[in-house]
């Protein structure tokens, strides 16, 4: 299993603040998303890649835990076949028992179920949750199993149905249009199996949405960042903006529209549960000054300065 450098991935220093590392995520996932790189299989795996690196190094938990692996991944290879699993168990624990465990083969136990690399699922995938028991020979309730579903913005916007591998079991899971980060779902008599003829445990999903290039959820409402030239935001103009449901709308920016201003797009956000309503969408204005000007472009930009100044 290859290491990865979640921080040349992204192009930081491993000093890098959260913003920083949030900067440079977006900055490259506008470059390889898939609406801009359609049938491009090496853009869609670097899309993946950068998501990937942007899932950890931007949670604080994770990226302790993944500077605690680098340092000791030495560790990890002179253990030669070992499960990684096993071996970040008892480093993590430093060989004591605990209420939370890894156990077996994550990548078959849970079908990947975030879609990430073979390295990303070793370490930050499933866990077994130990459930109480007895020493005595009494029916037990085996261990209940808990993981991470992470999903896309358009798959938590859509609805999905996916499908996972529990034990060689092939589960289906129907997410539904509007579902939420941190919604936890409990899959009954899914986890591992019983002991004395207990029934089994139980399967618990934690939802986690993964962040977008251009898009952000706020409750039931949306927040589109759209970078706009300078030129449109002085004149005014239409532009398109791709939805999360695949769909295209084209927006009319209002001539001398300032920088930051937010545009309210009624009933266009996150669908709302059980009912037939939206939230809404802001569309965020961001004017990206040009860069590399010509020496023509500067006399022009010199000519409007001395105009304004009479």
């Amino acid at each position: 299993m290859e290491f990865k450098d979640y921080y040349k991935v992204l192009g930081v220093d491993k000093s890098a603040t959260t913003e920083e590392i949030k900067k440079a995520y977006r900055q490259l996932a506008k470059k390889y998303h898939p609406d801009k790189n359609p049938g491009n299989k090496e853009a869609e795996e670097k899309f993946k890649e950068i998501t990937e690196a942007n899932e950890v190094l931007s949670s604080q938990e994770k990226r302790k835990k993944y500077d605690q692996l680098g340092a000791n991944w030495k560790n990890y290879q002179s253990a030669g076949n070992a499960n990684p699993n096993d071996w970040y168990k008892q480093y993590s624990q430093g060989g004591q028992g605990g209420s939370f465990n890894f156990s077996g083969d994550l990548g078959d136990l849970f079908g990947n179920i975030g879609g990430f690399s073979d390295f990303f699922e070793s370490f930050f995938g499933g866990r077994t949750r130990q459930a109480g028991g007895s020493i005595f020979d009494r029916a037990q309730k085996g261990a209940d199993y808990e993981a991470n579903l992470n999903l896309t913005l358009e798959e938590a916007f859509n609805g999905k149905e996916r499908q996972i591998s529990v034990d060689g079991r092939k589960l289906k899971i129907k997410i539904e249009p509007g579902t939420k980060d941190g919604l936890r779902l409990r899959l009954k008599n899914q986890g591992a199996q019983g002991k004395h003829g207990g029934e089994k445990g139980d399967l618990y999903l934690t939802v986690h949405i993964l962040d977008h290039p251009f898009y952000e959820v706020d409750g039931d409402d949306l927040y589109y960042n759209l970078d706009l030239d300078l030129y449109t935001a002085i004149l005014g103009g239409k532009v398109q903006i791709n939805m999360l449901d695949g769909k295209k709308i084209s927006l009319t920016i209002p001539a001398e529209t300032e920088n930051g201003k937010l545009l309210k797009l009624k009933n266009m956000g996150m669908p709302i549960k059980n009912s037939n309503k939206h939230g809404d969408l802001y569309v965020r204005v961001l004017i990206q000054i040009p860069k590399k000007l010509s020496h023509e472009e500067k006399k022009f930009f010199e000519k409007l300065a001395a105009l304004r100044a009479k």
